[in-house]
């Protein structure tokens, strides 16, 4: 039998989550498809590999190699499309057959419809396969609260240039 001090700190605890669920509204979805604009290589890469196993090339092929990114990303396949966003974070090639990365990005709004807001991305991005699909386990902002899900496919890719186009449809949950 629960006593009345336990019976009360129920009843504060579910009042504050009856507050808190007020104040944050109505649970939305929200989707959008945008385009991270890779370079990895030439006079101004926007994706590096920063540290590796001591012996060999570091790549996203070889086990232990850790990249950082600052992608931009835009609302149209083409370069010269408009930004609405930068890709920041890294991947971390995690399995030992190079078939697996580790996503860490933070999807960081520079539009003005969402400017400011941020959206996670964190998860195993099977590389082999022609989509991938990883986690969105937080936002802020706009995206308060967000959990849902990416896909990211490659749709452009220029080995001599060491450009590519990473298409990512994203479907959230969020306040």
């Amino acid at each position: 039998m629960a006593s009345n001090s336990s019976k009360l700190a129920l009843v504060l605890l579910l009042a504050t989550l009856a507050c808190s669920q007020a104040e944050l509204g109505q649970l939305k979805e929200t989707t959008m498809t945008v385009y991270f604009q890779d370079w990895s290589g030439g006079p101004n890469p926007t994706m590096i590999p920063i540290t590796g196993v001591s012996h060999g090339e570091w790549s996203f092929r070889k086990f232990g190699t850790v990249f950082c990114t600052d992608d931009p990303i835009t609302e149209g396949l083409n370069a010269t499309s408009a930004e609405v966003a930068r890709g920041q974070g890294m991947y971390v090639t995690s399995a030992l057959d190079g078939s697996n990365t580790h996503v860490l990005i933070s999807i960081v709004f520079t539009n003005e419809e969402y400017g400011g807001s941020t959206l996670e991305i964190q998860g195993a991005s099977r590389q082999f396969e022609r989509i991938r699909e990883v986690s969105v386990v937080a936002g802020t902002g706009k995206f308060r609260f967000a959990r849902g899900y990416a896909t990211f496919e490659t749709v452009y890719l220029d080995m001599s240039s060491a450009y590519s186009v990473i298409e990512s449809n994203i479907t959230i949950l969020h306040y």
